[in-house]
């Protein structure tokens, strides 16, 4: 078992935050892009409510990054839409620092990551480049990621105490990463 999903597992769950758990795994699949064209991710129906928020400058800047930490670890679209839509459940995709007593536990950055879990230090986690890339080296470990329901391999790695929560997203993330993929 590796060291951040381990660590993960013993720590206290609860890294997303409270927003409804929706029900079922969703299946995706990447298609390939087509050079000056627009990414087509297929999402199958959704089972289950999907959520979406308006994002802000600052968020969509965070989505751009998420896919550029993508891009660079060489990793598919598939990959930037599981990212993303994680982003969404646990962040909104902001990048939070401590919340005070609203912090669950040391949880910082997009993607609520935790010093004390080894995700590494406070200014490492929120920076958007270092906690996608921490996210990806976990997704990278999960065997058959790529064709796994979305909400399952970000569970996997996050060890949410809401572990079906990610699904609401994946319309959401599937859209940004479409829009965004070839800019």
């Amino acid at each position: 078992m590796n060291t951040i999903i381990r660590k993960s597992v013993l720590s206290v769950a609860g890294l997303a935050f409270a927003g409804g758990v929706f029900a079922g795994p969703i299946a995706a699949t990447a298609a390939t892009p087509v050079e000056g064209k627009p990414v087509a991710v297929a999402v199958q129906k959704a089972q289950g409510a999907q959520s979406r928020i308006d994002l802000n400058d600052e968020q969509t800047a965070n989505v751009k990054a998420i896919i550029a930490a993508t891009k660079k670890a060489r990793l598919p679209e598939r990959a930037a839409v599981i990212s993303i839509a994680t982003s969404l459940q646990e962040s909104k995709l902001e990048n939070l620092g401590h919340l005070g007593d609203r912090n669950d536990h040391d949880s910082l950055g997009l993607f609520q990551q935790r010093p004390s879990s080894g995700w590494g230090t406070p200014e490492q986690i929120t920076d958007p480049e270092y906690s996608t890339t921490a996210f990806l080296k976990g997704l990278k470990q999960v065997d058959g990621w790529q064709d796994m329901a979305l909400t399952d391999a970000a569970q996997t790695v996050q060890v949410s105490a809401y572990p079906d929560a990610y699904a609401q997203w994946e319309q959401q993330a599937t859209d940004l990463v479409a829009q965004h993929w070839n800019s």
